[in-house]
C-alpha cells in the first residue's frame, strides 16, 4: 500500500489535472453542477454495480471516476468563491468528529446501536426538525425505504424481534389479498406498497439489504433467461415459437449451472 505521502502527492496531482482540465478542455470548461449531476448518478450507480460484482479492480476504477466528480464539483465551487476542496474535507471531518463523541469526547457507547441512537439525537441537536431530513428525495423508492427505517430505529421507534415484523409482513399480505379480491386497483396498489415496506423491513432485521438482494436476483434472472435465448438460437428458434414446456427444460439447465 501507498504511504501517507505517496496518497497525498496522488490527490494533489488529480487537483492539479482538475485545474490544468477546467482552464484548457473546451468539454471541462463547459460543464457546470447541473450538467454533471446525472453524470455523477450514474457514476455511483456502476460503482455500485461493481462492488456486487466484488470486482475489486473496477471498483478501484469507479472510484476514481466518483472522485473525479468530487473534486470538479469543488472546483466549480471554489471559482464562485462559495467553497473549494479543503472546505468540502474540512466540513465533512467536523461533522465526523462532531458526530462521534465516544471518540473524540467523553461519551461511552456500548455497541453498535447506541453509536446510531446518538448519531440522529446529535443531528436533531444540530438544528434538524426531523431525523427523516437526512433521506433525499430522489431516492429510489426500494433504498428510500429502507433508509427510512434505519434512521426511525435510530431513534427507538422500532420492533423489537424479527418475529414481529415477520407477522406484520403476514397481515399486510393478508390485506393485500383481500384488495385483490375485490378488485379496487387503487387500494391494491397502496396495500402492495405495505407488503414492500414490511419486507424491508423484515429484511433489515435479518441484515439483508433489499436493494443488494433485489439486484443479485435481477442478475441471476438475466444469466438465466440469456441462456434461454441462446439455447433457442441453437435450434434455430425464437422464444416465441417455443412452447412453456421447452423453455422450462433450458431454464432448469441455466439454474443447475
Amino acid at each position: 500500500m501507498n504511504s501517507r505521502e505517496n496518497q497525498l502527492n496522488a490527490f494533489d496531482r488529480l487537483l492539479t489535472i482538475m485545474d490544468e482540465l477546467r482552464a484548457q478542455c473546451p468539454w471541462d470548461k463547459k460543464q457546470t453542477m447541473e450538467t454533471l449531476r446525472h453524470l455523477t448518478i450514474e457514476e455511483t450507480y456502476e460503482l455500485g454495480d461493481a462492488i456486487l460484482e466484488n470486482d475489486l479492480d473496477e471498483v478501484k476504477k469507479e472510484l476514481g471516476d466518483v472522485l473525479l466528480h468530487i473534486v470538479f464539483y469543488a472546483k466549480i465551487g471554489s471559482e464562485t468563491n462559495n467553497f473549494d476542496i479543503a472546505d468540502v474535507c474540512n466540513e465533512i471531518c467536523e461533522k465526523l468528529i462532531n458526530r462521534h463523541p465516544h471518540i473524540y469526547g467523553d461519551i461511552e457507547v456500548a455497541d453498535e446501536e447506541e453509536v446510531k441512537r446518538n448519531w440522529e439525537t446529535i443531528k436533531l441537536k444540530e438544528g434538524k426538525k426531523s431525523v427523516l431530513e437526512g433521506v433525499p428525495n430522489g431516492l429510489p423508492s426500494l433504498v428510500k425505504a429502507n433508509r427510512i427505517q434505519d434512521k426511525v430505529s435510530g431513534v427507538g421507534f422500532d420492533w423489537e424481534k424479527p418475529e414481529q415484523v415477520w407477522e406484520k409482513v403476514q397481515e399486510e399480505l393478508g390485506e393485500f389479498q383481500q384488495e385483490v379480491q375485490h378488485g379496487n386497483k387503487d387500494q391494491m396498489e397502496s396495500e402492495f406498497g405495505d407488503v414492500l415496506f414490511s419486507m424491508v423491513n423484515y429484511g433489515r432485521f435479518l441484515e439483508i439489504n433489499p436493494e443488494n438482494a433485489l439486484e443479485r436476483t435481477n442478475k441471476k434472472f438475466i444469466k438465466r433467461f440469456q441462456y434461454l435465448e441462446k439455447k433457442a438460437r441453437e435450434k434455430g428458434k425464437t422464444l416465441k415459437e417455443m412452447t412453456l414446456a421447452e423453455m422450462d427444460v433450458y431454464w432448469e439447465e441455466a439454474k443447475r449451472a
